[in-house]
């Protein structure tokens, strides 16, 4: 899975590496956690522009009764995409870039979890394959007098105000290549650049063509290493979360 990841890009790099419009309020990030807002970049169907947004992560399916339910979505395997019911239409219809720079998995040592810390070895950012959708909590009609019906009944779940509309996202995982095999079964799909336009085209629905894209990330041009427990908690958010352990533990492109 992919549960955590940073982007510490400056707005204007990112502007010229997805060639979007620069947003000025992107602040760097060194422990994005789900339920957080993530930078994505979309395609617009009738300009057929890129166009750099912020998503809810963690994908709240438009027929969700509450925005719960992102919380448990915030990976889709690239296996089975296609059919679930949570993705298969924004399969098809909404697919984004999820921009990140590295992230982390977890090896769990001697009874404790190691985080490691992946990026790619020139340090540029990428684009995880994404899929996002659009939710709306509807107001419901207030309850006849003497209702036992809670608030949130009528303005939505866990506090979401009525006819709120949310638009989330997803990171789509496959299987661990050689350099994440050691530390996890699973990794996010990072897409190479000259993919990103076939990936965006919302005309493009072939699940076979698609699919193509949906590869481990070539190991050779990745590296590794072991960092500090700070970033299991996604309050710490300082370059300190990406330091390796030691200089003996300086970036690798293989782990033994």
């Amino acid at each position: 899975m992919c549960g955590r990841f940073t982007l510490k890009q400056s707005p204007a790099s990112l502007a010229q590496v997805f060639h979007v419009e620069p947003v000025a309020d992107l602040a760097a990030e060194y422990n994005i956690a789900p339920t957080q807002m993530v930078a994505t970049v979309l395609q617009n169907p009738e300009s057929e522009k890129r166009e750099l947004k912020q998503l809810h992560w963690g994908l709240i399916p438009s027929w969700a009764k509450d925005a719960a339910m992102g919380a448990k979505l915030i990976n889709a395997r690239a296996e089975t995409v296609a059919e679930k019911p949570a993705f298969r239409s924004a399969f098809k219809h909404r697919r984004c870039l999820v921009l990140a720079d590295g992230f982390y998995e977890w090896q769990r040592q001697q009874g404790k979890k190691q985080p490691f810390y992946f990026r790619l070895q020139d340090g540029e950012p990428f684009g995880f394959a994404g899929l996002w959708e659009r939710w709306r909590c509807l107001r419901q009609p207030l309850p006849p007098r003497g209702s036992k019906l809670r608030v949130a009944d009528t303005t939505g779940e866990a506090g979401t105000p009525a006819n709120e509309e949310i638009i989330s996202c997803t990171i789509l995982t496959t299987a661990a290549n050689e350099l994440l095999q050691p530390i996890h079964e699973r990794m996010p799909v990072i897409l190479k650049p000259q993919d990103y336009d076939l990936w965006l085209d919302s005309q493009v629905q072939t699940p076979q063509t698609l699919q193509q894209l949906l590869r481990p990330y070539p190991a050779s041009a990745m590296i590794a290493y072991p960092v500090s427990t700070l970033v299991n908690n996604s309050r710490h958010n300082s370059p300190q979360c990406i330091i390796p352990l030691s200089e003996k533990n300086a970036p690798v492109n293989q782990l033994n």
